[in-house]
């Protein structure tokens, strides 16, 4: 018996034909994708054009929430850091959602969007989710659990990492 290494660890899919749980596996993480990219394009919307937010001090701020969960948070020093320009810190935050909601939905840098997901995931639930009781009353863990596979398998499927790809190989289709 002859045992061989496969090396084409990546496929287009375009000529592949398969049972029905074969194409369900390979469009499994577009629901995930969709959810996640819109989810985040607007959570960086909603901070950037909330004026109470963007602000170090007041009801509503960026500052206030963190002063409050700065004894509780997990790691304080992270918000400590956060309290130095508490306006940049959510500036930042805010832009870097809208990266990584765009970079996930459109499939560009699809891995290091998910894995910028995933960090502002765990930087959130490391503090202002942390005090959450019982743990899964705080929607940062979740989130972070959910940007996970797309961290592992990218974005394989309609995506302009998929395109660029094909185009490389000279292939013209790229589902």
């Amino acid at each position: 018996m002859t045992y061989g290494l496969r090396t084409d660890t990546q496929t287009t899919y375009v000529d592949r034909r398969g049972t029905w749980r074969e194409t369900a596996a390979r469009y499994s993480l577009l629901p995930l994708r969709v959810f996640l990219g819109i989810t985040f394009i607007y959570a960086g919307l909603d901070k950037l054009t909330d004026s109470a937010f963007m602000k170090a001090t007041g009801s509503g701020s960026l500052g206030d929430t963190m002063r409050a969960v700065r004894d509780s948070s997990a790691i304080p020093a992270l918000v400590d850091l956060a309290l130095k320009s508490p306006v940049g810190f959510g500036y930042a935050i805010a832009f870097g959602e809208l990266a990584v909601g765009i970079g996930v939905l459109i499939g560009l840098l699809g891995r290091l969007a998910a894995l910028g997901g995933a960090l502002i995931s765990l930087s959130l639930w490391l503090t202002v989710s942390w005090a959450s009781s019982p743990y899964y009353y705080g929607n940062d863990l979740a989130y972070l659990m959910a940007w996970l596979p797309l961290v592992l398998a990218g974005t394989p499927m309609f995506s302009l990492d998929a395109a660029l790809r094909a185009r490389r190989r000279g292939a013209g289709n790229y589902r």
